[in-house]
């Protein structure tokens, strides 16, 4: 065994597990740590204080008491604090010292293992593409699997809980230490430059393996046959009920919703099936929002570093130039030239001089006259009033211009549609202006899932992807534009 400081230090994390008070400080942690398991890491003293309040147990809990449970769980180092500035008006808001919190990483550890103890497994952080595409490739596999035995379907659903658990606990562990003050400081300071390129290509491997994996679980998922699911539940129901166990009896029902549960959670990961967005689609937004905030840090610093290097490069040039010069006067002249007149005196005008002789004085100029204004706070000149001009003719003309010419559009793109369709691959020479029209139906039809939209008039079409990789040639007046051959077709 070997002995050091770490070993020897007292872990004061721990201490609200067994001191006085010890409910009112776990379920505050408890409340913390399944929000961060949301992805949602700060929290002010108002949302813990309603959260136990609506619960019966705490039904006397004052915000008094949430308030210094919250300053004792802060001393022991449990939670970390910052104080948010954004939302103060006042300078007696600014005293009253408005504090957010986060969990500390003790703390997350410190739950992780009584929530262990209370028979849940959690597991560390990273980011593993390898995990998703395990996750694809089991899912795809369960209509095969559902024609093999209990010991094969049971092995195949125990890999796949496994896998979706460290899915969930290795990005949520990741994102909360990229999210954290410590991680913060981190990405502005100068050594952040050294590693930024690796992390920024780490995140992007993970965000396209997500993109990709998740397409095909999702498209896979929502044409499954509910038999299929319901098939292999039944194996792994019975291969659960086979286990001898000694100390406790699992009764069906249990074991038959905590499958359900498992899988519908895993379904919900992938599929949007009640309009509130996937979790995938929330890892895939927090990861590139990370991206854009690690690209911002690192260009203020290096804008930072560049400006420095800039002007101590000028100041060299500068001290190269006074040592060169011969005498103290040269170095005066020099000093007048690059600092400019110690005391100057300024004649300030907009003047315009009646000759450009070089020899005439200011005596010999003509008086420049100026207004001077009065120099109070409430003056305002006198505003000149003028009648509203009336362009209703230019407006009509304009409306007129306008519809003639969305008129022409439409009738030049309705003399592409046959037979409610219009094939890339058919149509004839056309101008930029239809080509741009097409192109825009086009990209607003694949930008959603079931490739459907809306042209502008209010008419629906759908868009049709080519068999292969089929592809065209667009030919227009100014140039060819090879694409693939989709045709889009109208519903009406």
């Amino acid at each position: 065994m070997k002995i050091n400081d770490k070993l020897l230090k007292p872990i004061i994390e721990t201490k609200y597990l067994t001191v006085d008070n010890a409910d009112r400080y776990r379920s505050i942690l408890r409340f913390f740590y399944l929000q961060y398991e949301k992805l949602k890491y700060w929290m002010y003293q108002e949302e813990v204080y309603e959260e136990l309040h609506r619960h019966d147990y705490f039904k006397d809990y004052t915000i008094e008491q949430c308030q210094q449970d919250l300053a004792a769980l802060v001393d022991w180092k449990n939670l970390v604090t910052v104080q948010d500035t954004r939302k103060v008006a006042t300078i007696e808001e600014f005293k009253n010292k408005k504090f957010r919190y986060q969990l500390s990483e003790y703390s997350v550890e410190i739950e992780r293992m009584a929530i262990r103890l209370e028979n849940l497994f959690i597991e560390g952080a990273s980011l593993e593409p390898t995990l998703l595409e395990r996750i694809r490739n089991k899912i795809i596999r369960i209509e095969e699997i559902s024609g093999k035995g209990i010991d094969e379907v049971f092995s195949w659903w125990n890999d796949l809980s496994n896998d979706f658990i460290r899915l969930n606990q290795n990005y949520q562990d990741y994102m909360r230490d990229l999210n954290s003050v410590k991680a913060e400081e981190l990405m502005r300071s100068k050594e952040f430059l050294v590693f930024k390129d690796k992390l920024i290509e780490y995140l992007r491997t993970f965000v396209k393996s997500l993109q990709m994996n998740v397409g095909i679980i999702e498209q896979f998922l929502r044409t499954l046959n509910q038999d299929v699911v319901d098939i292999c539940m039944d194996k792994v129901l019975e291969y659960e009920l086979s286990i001898p166990r000694l100390d406790t009896e699992m009764k069906k029902e249990q074991i038959l919703d905590r499958l359900i549960g498992r899988w519908e959670s895993i379904r919900d990961w992938f599929v949007d099936l009640n309009g509130k967005g996937t979790e995938a689609g929330k890892v895939f937004d927090i990861t590139n929002e990370i991206i854009r905030k690690i690209t911002r840090y690192a260009t203020q610093i290096s804008e930072r570093n560049n400006s420095g290097a800039n002007r101590k490069e000028e100041y060299y040039k500068v001290a190269c130039l006074f040592s060169k010069c011969s005498n103290i006067m040269e170095a005066h002249k020099l000093s007048a030239n690059v600092f400019g007149v110690e005391q100057p005196f300024h004649l300030k005008g907009d003047l315009a001089r009646s000759t450009e002789s070089i020899n005439s004085g200011v005596y010999d100029e003509r008086p420049h006259e100026r207004i001077i204004k009065p120099r109070i706070r409430n003056y305002q000149e006198k505003s000149h009033r003028s009648a509203i001009i009336d362009r209703t003719k230019e407006k009509e003309e304009r409306r007129a211009w306008e519809l003639e010419r969305i008129e022409k559009e439409h009738n030049l793109l309705q003399s592409y549609i046959k037979d409610n369709c219009i094939d890339f691959e058919t149509l004839p020479v056309i101008e930029p202006e239809v080509r741009n029209t097409l192109l825009l139906w086009l990209s607003k039809a694949l930008e959603n899932k079931n490739w459907k939209s809306k042209t502008q008039d209010g008419r629906s079409y759908t868009v049709q992807k080519p068999s292969g990789d089929n592809r065209c040639i667009l030919s227009c007046t100014d140039g060819d534009f090879h694409m693939p051959s989709y045709r889009i077709i109208f519903c009406d």
